[in-house]
């Protein structure tokens, strides 16, 4: 494929995926008092497993970490996951400071979304009677992807962090979608225009901070992970994929990754493509 063509076609999904209309949830929770603390959450509808009590299936939106991309771009996915039978709980997190161009906040990003898995439990127990919270996948697009590996790896995370868990995380296992999972190749890659580097406070915390945030030496973890990666992805390139899945071969942990033909980056989420209905199987092989 031509790099014309690949472009083209990375285009052409952006705008579909950002011509769905956003889908208000059937309720909002806060876990923390600043307004993006806050978890939306979609009560299953259809027929999508065996029946039984839903599993839940937690989003991370992607959008390089950077303020202007909240949760409301991936509501057409957490409806279509509904839609499916799954119960979805859509989480939302800070992300860039008062400069939009910039990535991430350090360390709020990372308090975020540890606080939303924490609280995930009790909140399903309570808005969403019909879900099994014990039957819980993690999914994550993009910069999402890299904090659902993130939130999963929690328990080997360093000593001394703050977000270290005294064990995993009771998930079913973790859908990463064209995930920037590990961080050393994608900052290489300048992927997203330096959000990496951004996400960690710069230059000059980068190597400190790497250990505590790169899911790539956050391995093995004990939680099955797949990871489903367009071949054609120009925004996050297949090579992070393979890194971080070659990085948990060498740990002695198998992680699946599935590659999906002339597909880019943003028809992972796109309930219009067919795409979008592979990652709803993989889902559905881990939860179900």
């Amino acid at each position: 494929m031509t790099d014309d063509v690949a472009a083209a076609r990375a285009a052409a999904e952006e705008k579909s995926v950002f011509s769905h209309a956003p889908v208000e949830p059937d309720v909002t929770a806060a876990y923390g008092d600043h307004p993006d603390q806050v978890i939306d959450f979609y009560a299953p509808r259809g027929e999508g497993g065996p029946g039984g009590p839903a599993p839940v299936v937690l989003v991370l939106h992607g959008g390089a970490w950077r303020a202007p991309y909240d949760r409301r771009h991936i509501s057409p996915f957490a409806a279509f996951l509904a839609r499916r039978g799954f119960a979805v709980a859509s989480a939302d997190y800070r992300r860039g400071g008062d400069d939009d161009s910039l990535a991430g906040r350090w360390p709020d990003t990372f308090d975020d979304v540890a606080a939303a898995l924490d609280a995930l439990p009790a909140f399903v127990r309570e808005l969403l009677p019909q879900a099994d919270p014990r039957r819980t996948v993690l999914t994550g697009h993009s910069a999402g992807g890299h904090l659902a590996l993130w939130a999963a790896a929690r328990h080997v995370l360093p000593s001394g962090s703050p977000w270290r868990a005294d064990s995993p995380a009771a998930l079913r296992g973790v859908v990463a979608l064209a995930p920037i999972a590990d961080l050393s190749v994608a900052d290489k890659l300048d992927v997203c225009d330096g959000a990496v580097r951004q996400l960690l406070g710069g230059d000059e915390h980068f190597a400190e901070r790497q250990p505590y945030a790169d899911p790539a030496l956050l391995l093995p973890t004990g939680i099955a992970t797949t990871l489903v990666q367009g071949r054609t992805d120009l925004d996050v390139p297949q090579v992070v994929a393979e890194s971080y899945a070659d990085a948990a071969a060498k740990a002695g942990e198998m992680v699946g990754v599935t590659l999906l033909e002339d597909v880019a980056h943003f028809a992972l989420i796109d309930p219009g493509a067919d795409a979008c209905a592979v990652v709803v199987e993989e889902i559905a092989q881990l939860a179900w």
